[in-house]
Parts: C-alpha cells; sequence; structure tokens
C-alpha cells in the first residue's frame, strides 16, 4: 500500500504532462482524483498501522546492489502521520488551486511530483533513497514560486534553491561519510551502528546533517529564505512549504541526528538549544510586527 501512496501522483505527473494545451479543465480533475485517491490510501494505511509495531507496509528490494543501495520503504510511529499529513493537504492544495488558468497542466504535474517527494521523505530507509527523495522536493517547489508566484517570485525561488542546495550538499558528504566508516546505506542497521563511531568523528558528521536539515526547519541564522518563498509563492505551495516541507528538517533531526549520532548531538547540544531559543523569541518578536499574513505565517 505504502509503494502506491508515494508513486501513484507521479502517474497523475504523466497525466497533466499529457493534457493538450487548452484543456486546463482535465489536468485539474485529473489532479483531484489522484490526489484524492491517494488520500484514501493513506486513511486505509493510518487504519491498518499498529502503534507500537515498529516499522510496517515494508517494501525492501535490493536497487544497486554492487553499492549497496536498496529500495527499502516503511513507516513507524515517526513517519506514519507526515505520510498522512502529506496526502490531506495535497488534496486540499489541488481544491484551493482550482482557479489556476497559467499553465494548469504543468502546475498541477508540480504539485503532484511534490507529494512524491515529500510522501518519498518520509517513508525511505535507505540513505540514498532518502536523498534522492529528499532533492526531487526542491525542483516542483522552485518552479511552482518562480512560474506562479508574486512580484518578487524569481528571486524568492533562487534564494530557496541556493539555501536547500548548499545544505544538501553536506548532507550528502554526511551519508557518504558514514557509508565509508559503517558500510550501510540501511537507516535502520545505521541507528544500531553510528552511535558505535569515535566521538569525535560523530561532531564533524552531526554539523554536516545539521546543516542540511536546519535550513529545512528553519532555524535562525539559515532562516532568511523562508519569508520571502512563503509571501511570494502560490497560496497551495504556501500550504505545503508550512504544513508538510518545513517539517522535513525536524524529521531529519528526529530519524537521523539524534538517534545515530548521540555523541555528536551531546557536544552540539547546548549551541542547538541556544539556537533554539533566539529563534524562537526572534520568530514570535518579528510575527508579532507582521501585517502581511503568509510573512507572519512564515515567522510564526
Amino acid at each position: 500500500m505504502l509503494i502506491w501512496i508515494i508513486f501513484l501522483p507521479l502517474l497523475g505527473v504523466l497525466g497533466c504532462a499529457l493534457v493538450p494545451r487548452g484543456r486546463g479543465d482535465v489536468a485539474k480533475w485529473v489532479a483531484l482524483a489522484i490526489t484524492a485517491a491517494d488520500l484514501v490510501l493513506a486513511g486505509l494505511m493510518v487504519a491498518g498501522f499498529e502503534p507500537g509495531g515498529g516499522l510496517q507496509f515494508v517494501t525492501r528490494q535490493m536497487w544497486v546492489e554492487q553499492a549497496g543501495i536498496r529500495f527499502f520503504i516503511g513507516v513507524d510511529g515517526i513517519s506514519m502521520p507526515l505520510v498522512a499529513l502529506s496526502a490531506l493537504l495535497s488534496f486540499l492544495a489541488v481544491i484551493a488551486s482550482w482557479k489556476i488558468e497559467n499553465k494548469p497542466g504543468f502546475y498541477f504535474a508540480m504539485i503532484l511530483l511534490l507529494q512524491v517527494g515529500m510522501n518519498g521523505v518520509f517513508s525511505a530507509q535507505d540513505f540514498v533513497l532518502f536523498y534522492v527523495f529528499w532533492e526531487l522536493v526542491l525542483v516542483p517547489m522552485y518552479f511552482l514560486i518562480a512560474q506562479w508566484g508574486g512580484p518578487r517570485r524569481e528571486y524568492a525561488a533562487i534564494k530557496f534553491f541556493l539555501y536547500t542546495l548548499f545544505g544538501s550538499v553536506f548532507m550528502l558528504v554526511g551519508i557518504v561519510a558514514l557509508r565509508l566508516t559503517a558500510g550501510t546505506f540501511d537507516m535502520r542497521e545505521l541507528t544500531v551502528l553510528a552511535p558505535q563511531l569515535d566521538a569525535g568523528f560523530q561532531w564533524w558528521l552531526f554539523a554536516a546533517f545539521f546543516l542540511g536539515f536546519a535550513i529545512k526547519v528553519p532555524m535562525f541564522p539559515l532562516h532568511t529564505w523562508l519569508p520571502d518563498a512563503h509571501v511570494e509563492a502560490p497560496t497551495a505551495a504556501s500550504v505545503l512549504l508550512a504544513g508538510v516541507l518545513l517539517k522535513m528538517g525536524t524529521y531529519g533531526f528526529l530519524r537521523v541526528s539524534l538517534p545515530m549520532l548521540p555523541d555528536g548531538f551531546g557536544a552540539w547540544r547546548g549551541f542547538i538549544v541556544a539556537l533554539a531559543v533566539i529563534s524562537i523569541v526572534y520568530g514570535a518578536a518579528t510575527a508579532f510586527a507582521q501585517k502581511d499574513v503568509k510573512k507572519l505565517v512564515a515567522y510564526s
């Protein structure tokens, strides 16, 4: 079931891309049908989920045998609610975009591709798969902002792209370093193996992953891309950005940084707490002064 939840929107991407010019209404109905079906599947997954049952709805197949890369997906108590949230908000985003008339086929294809990436990030149990889905999210969100955003959409889209890409480079370095030292991309195995690594090495690994995840949260002072992206993005993209994409950073900390690198977290803990407190106070004070609703949401 989970594999359908992830990849069913990809069929919708192809459907929307093949819609003839001038038939944007068809793309809208394709997107609505796909996201509705995905929401139903997500509801069935939630209904069939057993609390405390560990990783469920698992699919595990060898992908690139020479490199030890597997197509390994599954959900647990952390990721299952986020997959369901992604399905719900994607469905609502399509409804909120019903009046889109500028390139509707491409627009709804990007919404659906974004859903593929979000569902994949929360379901991936192999680091390479996780990274592929993480980067996939960047592409449709860039186009949603750059094509259908406000007056400063190009600036906001490029800023979003560069910030996210910057963090992703460091995250990739961390993933490769883990593979070379622990010998696997399997995130479940790394939860056992990585904590045994040297504390000094964990310090550097934690720093690499911190940059990737903190930008996505975002934490002060890596947050400056978010107000621009929120304000300039179309409403549906803002909903997905605030409701799901920003959760990816926190999810990364919970899935990767804390369980895999406990000594690294211990070394960085004071610094992270200080940044978190600054982020809360600064965000609240700045949000209080905003008159634009989207900026208010961005800072809150």
